[in-house]
């Protein structure tokens, strides 16, 4: 289980999105509040997009909470669109290729979860990776996995059909091994345009997560936080956790939704797998 933090807006320093807000996301890697574990200490990754292509990564397998490296780095970022992610590993090795965001050309993904049983699916799943996608593959993480499968039934043309689709399969594939519940996972994922983000579980008991208000609204009730007053009219957070306790701020993400931020726009809709075809 993870803690993970995306943010859209307009150009805020990375420094006061990840070290600023009095429950960061530095923070829940060492006193997380609402997941399965207090500490998240098995390494970090932050992805952002900035002026060229692809988005830049910049991953360790420290604790997120102890790296003076991610300080220096952060305080010279300033961009519209950063993926932040704390990982606790339910298993695979804490190795910097395990850490959070995956990339694929302009793509970004990370995710909070498990697939059930990873290791006695893992074949059937990786072998239904596209051959061309298959050799990017680099770590060995159900999530990376789960990733490859989103974009090869085709993430990049319709994100919530893929992962649909994404889904299904291993759902499927888990059953067939015996697994009742074979998939838990809050994602985040985007093309540096938009956000798409997917809280759904076989179980129908996924962890939690939650997306900012209006940020006008935010900006008129807290005038005194400045990330705020930075992110703009269309700014908005998807998060694990709440970055902070303020009323009015934060909604839930339903059981078994998806969700889209993109300049101008924003919705939720029902999230059902699609067994593909």
């Amino acid at each position: 289980m993870c803690r993970w933090m995306a943010y859209f807006g307009d150009p805020v320093p990375a420094d006061e999105l990840l070290f600023r807000p009095k429950h960061s996301i530095i923070d829940q890697s060492l006193q997380a509040h609402l997941g399965a574990y207090t500490t998240n200490g098995d390494g970090f990754g932050i992805g952002w997009y900035g002026n060229g292509t692809p988005p830049a990564l910049f991953k360790s397998t420290d604790p997120a909470w102890n790296d003076d490296n991610l300080r220096e780095v952060a305080r010279q970022i300033s961009t519209p669109l950063l993926f932040a992610h704390v990982r606790a590993s339910t298993g695979s090795p804490v190795q910097r290729s395990n850490s959070h965001p995956f990339r694929h050309g302009r793509w970004l993904w990370m995710h909070n979860g498990w697939l059930a049983g990873f290791p006695q699916v893992k074949r059937d799943l990786r072998m239904a990776v596209d051959p061309s996608l298959f050799s990017e593959i680099e770590g060995s993480t159900d999530s990376e996995t789960l990733f490859f499968l989103a974009l090869t039934f085709g993430l990049t043309d319709d994100p919530p059909a893929a992962v649909a689709r994404a889904v299904g399969l291993v759902e499927q594939v888990g059953r067939r091994h015996g697994i009742e519940h074979p998939v838990h996972m809050t994602v985040a994922t985007s093309d540096g345009e938009s956000i798409w983000a997917f809280r759904y579980s076989s179980e129908k008991a996924t962890s939690s997560l939650y997306y900012s208000t209006n940020t006008a609204r935010v900006q008129e009730l807290y005038p005194e936080l400045e990330p705020l007053q930075r992110a703009g009219a269309d700014g908005r957070f998807i998060v694990s956790e709440p970055l902070r306790d303020l009323p009015g701020v934060w909604n839930e993400v339903p059981e078994g939704s998806w969700g889209f931020v993109g300049r101008g726009e924003q919705g939720i809709q029902p999230f059902q797998p699609v067994v593909p075809m």
